[in-house]
């Protein structure tokens, strides 16, 4: 198979060289689609300067066994009927917490389209863990 998408490369350069810029564009459309990433370091600074919420988007039993201190648990998929609950913290940044990443980029969208600043916690809840930051349960 590898010779033959070689062959097929040399073959067809032009057309080749368009899939990886298009490739190239989407990826960078997407990873922009979703909005900042901050890092755990960066949220860490922001929520205790008063500058930003934690919004953890994992299911329930996901955010009991362990989540950032103060953090709102509002799950991905109940998010569009309990946005109102955000309404409070409209003032300041809200940082999207979900397990890997996954849904934070999505969630990011919803929210700005609500008039929200919204952010996202690169690498979710994991890249916390990584660091060897506390959670609460």
């Amino acid at each position: 198979m590898l010779p033959h998408l070689i062959e097929f490369a040399t073959n067809h350069y032009v057309l080749s060289g368009s899939f990886v810029v298009l490739l190239v564009l989407l990826l960078l459309h997407e990873m922009r689609r979703g909005g900042r990433s901050v890092s755990p370091r960066e949220l860490t600074a922001m929520v205790n300067g008063g500058q930003a919420v934690v919004l953890d988007v994992r299911a329930g039993k996901d955010f009991s066994s362990g989540h950032i201190v103060d953090a709102l648990n509002i799950p991905y998929e109940k998010l569009t009927s309990r946005i109102a609950e955000l309404e409070k913290h409209k003032a300041k940044a809200i940082i999207v917490v979900d397990a890997m990443g996954q849904h934070a980029g999505t969630v990011c969208s919803e929210l700005k389209k609500a008039g929200y600043n919204a952010l996202k916690l690169s690498g979710g809840i994991g890249s916390w863990r990584g660091d060897n930051l506390p959670l609460v349960k």
